[in-house]
């Protein structure tokens, strides 16, 4: 296959190119990562195999862009923003219908499957709350790396992501090459002095148009959370 894919009709071959040529990519490369990423995202629902290996071998055979994320550690470890969130106590504390009330109210006023309170530590990404996740202590956490939320957190503005798969930063972010995240909008949990310690955020595993009626829901739904971490006058 060079710039054409079988099964498909002029017009679509055409605009696959266009595609791949928008992506940066050759059509190769271009479907080679849009198949990838499906079968991860299918054997993540299936549970039938090991989506790590499944990884290492699409990384090994380079299906996926070897570009990295930007680096956002000054803003993850400044001190402030870390004594702000140690002094939550919120870090591997167990859940808090207090808390879930609110997730699950994101979730559903955005129509999103997926939804989360997350707290951004210097290594790794915990999750107060969460809908349509697992709920064991293993999947209550996960490696830095895999975070979207830090970079709301770092920028201290909402993060609004329609295709991250499009999107010339995120689309080489691990939790949108493996299908995890496609569309995602998440709200920083920012304390009085200014200190973002989280996020409340929705995603999707599917594209989403999001409109100001559904970051101002959102926001809303965040600044509740702020006010039971930190206590009124927060800056949200």
């Amino acid at each position: 296959m060079t710039g054409s894919l079988t099964g498909f009709d002029e017009w679509l071959n055409r605009l696959l190119e266009e595609c791949a040529r928008d992506a940066g990519e050759d059509v190769v490369s271009y479907v080679a990562r849009a198949v990838g990423s499906q079968m991860v995202a299918d054997l993540r629902r299936s549970g039938r195999g090991s989506v790590e290996e499944l990884m290492a071998h699409l990384n090994e055979c380079k299906v996926f862009a070897e570009a990295e994320m930007p680096s956002v550690e000054a803003e993850i470890t400044d001190p402030a923003r870390l004594q702000s969130l140690y002094a939550t106590g919120l870090l591997d504390s167990p859940p808090e219908e207090a808390y879930d009330r609110i997730t699950r109210a994101a979730a559903a006023a955005l129509d999103a499957p997926s939804a989360a309170m997350s707290l951004i530590d210097v290594d790794r990404q915990f999750f107060k709350s969460a809908v349509g996740m697992g709920t064991s202590e293993e999947e209550r956490q996960t490696p830095l790396d895999r975070s979207v939320c830090q970079y709301a957190v770092a920028n201290g503005a909402a993060l609004l992501l329609e295709d991250a798969r499009t999107d010339p930063v995120f689309r080489n972010h691990p939790a949108v090459l493996d299908g995890t995240v496609v569309a995602y909008l998440g709200i920083p949990l920012i304390d009085r002095e200014d200190n973002a310690v989280g996020t409340l955020c929705v995603f999707d595993d599917k594209p989403r148009l999001w409109g100001t009626g559904h970051v101002q829901i959102l926001s809303d739904l965040a600044h509740l959370a702020a006010e039971r971490m930190f206590g009124s006058g927060t800056s949200q």
